[in-house]
């Protein structure tokens, strides 16, 4: 029968064509599997640059020329050179345009409302200052024409208002009464008060006599601008001369006892339109004087 061993178990078998027992030749194995190109890959791809490098060399391309994309609508939209070259930039560190961007869009929209909001605020403020100095010369204008008001008034005032010519007296004797020291009824209004005492002008007017008058001693007469006298006498003395402008309140004499009388006193009459007296306390009550 022949001197074989069975192959041992689990061992391969060998090549179609090649005797048992033998190797196959290991210049030979896998030749289907390592099947060498007419060319080699390395010279191919060893002279191109390196990513980074080609998106850098994109990126100054479209910032040259600009770029034209496609919206999702499909239609064509230019592209701003500067931002296709911020686009490049950020590709290559990694940041999102868009988010810079809308950063940009923020702040310039919050600075016009800032510049908007101040703009507004400093229109307002001169609208306000205006109307306040409108206010302000108007107040004026009739603050003026009430401090002129109040000039005239005081003017009248100091020529025609009224106030008794003595600071402190007495009544003695009133306008109507009868005496056997007036040859008729009285004539005046008495003041009686410690010789000396200073006596004031009733009213504004111009001094028309200043002279002793017999009975009535040393008489003073002032007539007003409407014509009216008023008549102070027995004096001790006068301090003005025909002719002097006096005021309300001004003091003109002193009281005295001179001519027909029997004490310290001074006499006043008054006499509208240098004719017959009247009384002359209702004449003071008349002008917001009381005696």
């Amino acid at each position: 029968m022949g001197n074989h061993r069975a192959p041992r178990r689990g061992a391969k078998s060998a090549t179609p064509g090649t005797p048992v027992g033998t190797t196959p030749d290991s210049s030979s194995a896998g030749k289907r599997r390592a099947v060498k190109h007419a060319g080699s890959r390395g010279p191919l791809f060893r002279g191109l640059p390196s990513a980074p490098v080609l998106l850098g060399l994109a990126a100054l391309t479209m910032s040259a020329t600009g770029a034209v994309t496609l919206s999702h609508n499909g239609v064509a939209t230019a592209v701003s050179p500067n931002l296709q070259l911020t686009s490049a930039a950020n590709a290559l560190s990694g940041e999102s345009v868009v988010a810079s961007t809308s950063a940009k869009v923020q702040r310039k929209q919050a600075v016009s409302r800032d510049s908007r909001r101040d703009a507004l605020q400093d229109a307002s403020t001169e609208r306000l200052q205006e109307a306040a100095e409108a206010v302000a010369k108007e107040r004026n204008a009739e603050l003026i024409k009430l401090a002129k008001s109040a000039e005239k008034h005081a003017a009248v005032l100091e020529t025609k208002g009224w106030t008794l010519p003595l600071a402190g007296y007495r009544l003695t004797a009133r306008f109507g009464q009868s005496s056997g020291l007036w040859a008729r009824s009285h004539t005046g209004l008495d003041f009686a008060a410690p010789n000396g005492t200073p006596v004031m002008s009733v009213t504004g007017g111009t001094v028309t006599s200043a002279e002793y008058a017999g009975a009535y001693g040393n008489q003073i007469i002032i007539t007003t601008e409407e014509g009216e006298e008023l008549w102070y006498c027995h004096l001790s003395s006068y301090s003005v001369s025909v002719g002097d402008k006096v005021r309300p309140g001004e003091v003109i004499g002193t009281v005295g006892s001179t001519g027909n009388s029997t004490g310290p006193h001074m006499h006043l009459e008054v006499r509208p339109g240098a004719g017959d007296p009247v009384d002359p306390y209702q004449a003071l009550i008349a002008h917001g004087v009381t005696p």
